[in-house]
């Protein structure tokens, strides 16, 4: 998998250092430097031509669109997985609080229809499969 993503990295560096040189020429345009700025106007076409056959290697990934959003207001897109782990572990902790507190609740409503219904109860806890207390 790591393959796919290295030859797309290196064809999107290769495409940057050619828009790079492309504005170096640009910037200070005399009428000699035609050729080169030709060659590197080339050089872009083949290298989105690239880009474009990787595209077809990574036609399965998708990426959330918070990620792009976070690229857009110039933070690290790392910081959206991080973000969502931190999310995801509050959530689990206030799950497992929810969790504790109904097998709290199940305790003591047992324990108080046990005093109330205990042969109801006791029943009840036969056919769980639990223990009838003595």
């Amino acid at each position: 998998m790591a393959e796919k993503f290295d030859s797309l990295e290196e064809h999107l560096e290769k495409f940057v250092e050619n828009i790079r040189q492309l504005g170096i020429i640009v910037s200070d345009f005399p009428p000699s430097s035609q050729t080169g700025l030709n060659q590197k106007l080339n050089f872009m076409v083949t290298g989105l031509q690239d880009i474009d056959k990787c595209r077809q290697q990574l036609h399965d990934i998708s990426v959330p669109l918070e990620v792009f959003e976070y690229i857009d207001q110039g933070r690290n897109p790392q910081l959206y997985t991080k973000e969502c782990l931190e999310r995801a572990l509050a959530k689990n902790e206030q799950v497992k609080g929810k969790i504790d507190t109904m097998k709290k609740f199940k305790s003591l409503l047992i324990q108080e229809l046990t005093k109330v219904f205990p042969e109801d109860m006791a029943k009840y806890k036969t056919i769980r499969g639990e223990d009838p207390p003595p």
